[in-house]
């Protein structure tokens, strides 16, 4: 049972504290610095982060660079029944590709409208299609690029990718409502078990990470990967040696 509906200002303590670092308040500064970036306009994009037994989601439809730790809603993981829910604002549609990443556990989930992350998912798309592949089964791949270091090996390795590796996300189909990639990144998730973050086709990308830290740092270390990649391309510059653009 969802044990929001009556709980007024009782569960106004799970988003109360003069700390920066609890879940509210940082969501709030994340939403705010990712505005600034192009990466959540529009009211689209989103940030989740696990703290304990509860998950803070930012809400829908909220100017991200406006938001504040009122306007988060709460869920405890294990019922997934939520906690708070601001009366008048709706739950993240995004919610269920959270949990995705919780339950393989992540302690912070991103998502964002990057246009280099969008620009990357043509690219790749395109060249499926210029080739006759299947466009079913995309992925972005990439080496030799410094940035790479910024991304974590698979959960359960020790370390970061290096100069050498190849990094490799993969890219989901869009639909026409955010909670229907629910299944398709699951899918991802489970082809890709190394991956810390799934591309949308012509929308976006998800990142994951075990805090909130490391994810913002992938998601910054992916845009940057993204663009560059991008003006790889007008340049004809080739993303990998064994895949020459």
């Amino acid at each position: 049972m969802d044990s929001s509906a009556s709980s007024g200002d009782s569960m106004d303590t799970l988003i109360t504290s003069p700390s920066p670092s609890h879940p509210a308040n940082h969501i709030c500064v994340l939403c705010r610095n990712f505005y600034t970036l192009g990466w959540v306009t529009g009211t689209g994009g989103g940030v989740s982060i696990k703290h304990g037994p509860h998950i803070f989601i930012a809400p829908s439809g909220v100017q991200k660079e406006l938001m504040q730790p009122a306007d988060m809603f709460v869920m405890e993981h294990a019922t997934r029944a939520y906690l708070r829910k601001p009366p008048v604002l709706k739950p993240s549609a995004c919610t269920p590709l959270f949990l995705a990443a919780f339950d393989r556990g992540a302690g912070c989930c991103i998502h964002t409208h990057s246009q280099w992350a969008v620009l990357v998912t043509l690219l790749v798309e395109r060249d499926a299609l210029r080739q006759g592949s299947s466009t079913a089964d995309l992925c972005f791949e990439v080496e030799r690029i410094e940035q790479i270091k910024g991304i974590p090996k698979a959960r359960g390795k020790e370390g970061m990718l290096g100069y050498y590796d190849r990094l490799k996300v993969p890219i989901i189909p869009n639909t026409a409502h955010e909670e229907d990639l629910t299944q398709s990144l699951e899918a991802a998730m489970e082809r890709y078990p190394d991956t810390y973050a799934v591309l949308v086709l012509r929308h976006g990308v998800y990142v994951w990470g075990d805090n909130v830290q490391k994810a913002k740092t992938q998601a910054e270390s992916l845009d940057y990967i993204f663009r560059l990649a991008v003006e790889m391309r007008r340049l004809e510059l080739p993303w990998t040696d064994q895949n020459p653009n």
